[in-house]
């Protein structure tokens, strides 16, 4: 399983952090909303990148107005600017519905000429699961970090993923880290902004060989905020290595 590596983007600008970690071995996921021009230099290096079209701002937010053909034209450019291999589709049914996403997502792969990776939601329903995973090499599910798909649906992945394996087709959780959950839904790939949740809520944490352990914080300590997300990446990438052996 590869594990994308996200929300790095924070600290994009913060050379000492990017000086601190690895880079060419690493699975990483940025949005567009936060890619910048400083970030470009780094997706050559990283063994495999993933962009994500910021689709999820929008859905939070229904009242976010945007010219979609301009923002997909833009997204296009960035793609075909930087050799972009793994994209997502723009997912926003909840916004403008299927109809126009499917547009969306034709005009997309016109500009680029490569495959998006279509983001499967549970209003789309199982026959759209179906025609998805046979038109297409990888595919996604979202709606997991919105709570769209509740835990107690988390046990539908694993027919959902069969379907996909019986035709050759990859699928991606998108914002799924749950870490036994990791264990039991073969997911070809997930995407985590786990490891800055140490930085902000006063935790460290160690990879122990199989799975990621925490040490909170004593109370009236000061972390180091760069120290202490450097070194939880870090740890994050020890996990990676081995979700990509092991899971």
């Amino acid at each position: 399983m590869q594990l994308y590596l996200a929300g790095e983007g924070c600290y994009v600008k913060d050379k000492g952090f990017w000086e601190s970690v690895p880079k060419s071995d690493l699975f990483v996921l940025e949005s567009f909303v936060y890619v910048t021009d400083w970030h470009k230099q780094f997706i050559p290096k990283f063994k495999s990148f993933m962009l994500d079209s910021g689709a999820f701002s929008f859905m939070q937010n229904s009242t976010l107005i945007c010219n979609w053909d301009e923002y997909v034209r833009r997204y296009a450019d960035f793609i075909n600017q930087n050799n972009i291999k793994l994209f997502f589709e723009l997912d926003i049914d909840s916004v403008v519905g299927l109809k126009e996403v499917e547009r969306l997502r034709d005009k997309l792969e016109t500009l680029t000429n490569k495959q998006s990776i279509p983001v499967w939601h549970k209003s789309r329903g199982k026959d759209y699961w179906v025609k998805m995973v046979k038109n297409y090499n990888y595919i996604a599910i979202g709606g997991i970090v919105s709570g769209e798909i509740t835990k107690d649906e988390h046990k539908f992945f694993t027919p959902l993923i069969n379907l996909a394996k019986e035709q050759g087709t990859k699928v991606h959780g998108l914002g799924y880290t749950n870490l036994e959950g990791l264990k039991k839904y073969k997911f070809d790939s997930v995407d985590s902004t786990a490891w800055t949740y140490g930085n902000r809520s006063g935790f460290v944490q160690w990879f122990d060989g199989q799975t990621l352990q925490k040490i909170k914080a004593k109370q009236g300590s000061k972390m180091k905020a760069k120290e202490t997300a450097i070194h939880n990446f870090n740890e994050w990438v020890k996990f990676q290595r081995y979700a990509e052996k092991y899971l």
